[in-house]
């Protein structure tokens, strides 16, 4: 599950097994909104956590939303307090997990190891329509972080061959970001919002950037709304270690192990 970064950065991709939710959210669904028994929920984020080596407690989520909000944290939310409505959370704070959930659309994880700086971004068609992705870059070089610096991996998602949209709303897409136009397998148009996301994180300055070879749509091993519709959440994890050695490098070194749960 966990995919190293190197310099420390972290970055983990769920699949879909390995937790005690029943049908149609079985079994490792980390959505808390989808209609999933919360204890259910609750226990399989501990699960999810403690197979990184993290606590449950300290894991940041979002209320997404599909717009561009971007929230700068040091800490958790807190007991009782609401979660606001946004799609990307950025911290300065090494040791402190941001989360993302999705079940077809792109998670995308950053990391600038050299800055201390990580973030964790909701990327769907909307949301790359509205600039979640760059409005999350912003805030990281807000903190200090330099986009030559910064790592990027994307998580399993819908590809553009499954991703079918009316003509219409693809040029909408396309006008914006045209990277994202594209056609479905079967000759139809549609929207591959995984490109997309590249592009705006190309055009950034972003260079260290790797996707995810799944697309959710297609994988039996991965939730998917537009193939399930009622079904549970995939989530991505993106932290840094807390200690940096002498020579500014964090103790764990280079590495970069692909995984999933």
């Amino acid at each position: 599950m966990d995919t190293s970064g190197g310099a420390g950065a972290h970055f983990a991709f769920t699949d879909r097994w390995g937790g005690v939710s029943a049908a149609p959210y079985a079994s490792l669904n980390l959505g808390g909104a989808v209609g999933d028994d919360p204890a259910a929920v609750v226990a399989n984020r501990a699960r999810a956590a403690g197979s990184l080596g993290l606590d449950p407690e300290r894991v940041v989520w979002m209320n997404q939303v599909h717009g561009r909000e971007v929230a700068v944290v040091d800490g958790p939310w807190g007991p009782g307090r609401e979660i606001p409505a946004l799609d990307a959370l950025v911290t300065a704070r090494r040791a402190l997990p941001l989360a993302v959930l999705t079940a077809d659309c792109v998670p995308v994880l950053m990391a600038d190891p050299v800055a201390g700086v990580v973030a964790a971004a909701h990327a769907g068609r909307p949301g790359l329509v509205a600039g979640v992705v760059p409005a999350a870059v912003e805030a990281m070089l807000a903190l200090g972080a330099e986009a030559s610096r910064i790592v990027a991996r994307t998580g399993p998602a819908v590809c553009g061959g499954c991703y079918e949209v009316p003509a219409a709303m693809r040029d909408e897409v396309a006008g914006t970001v045209p990277a994202a136009w594209a056609e479905t397998r079967w000759g139809t148009p549609a929207v591959d919002v995984v490109a997309g996301v590249h592009s705006q994180l190309d055009a950034l300055g972003v260079r260290d950037v790797r996707r995810s070879p799944f697309c959710t749509r297609e994988s039996d091993d991965h939730f998917s709304y537009r193939r399930d519709r009622t079904t549970g959440r995939l989530a991505g994890y993106v932290w840094l270690d807390e200690h940096v050695d002498e020579g500014g490098q964090d103790g764990q070194g280079d590495q970069d192990d692909e995984g999933t749960a």
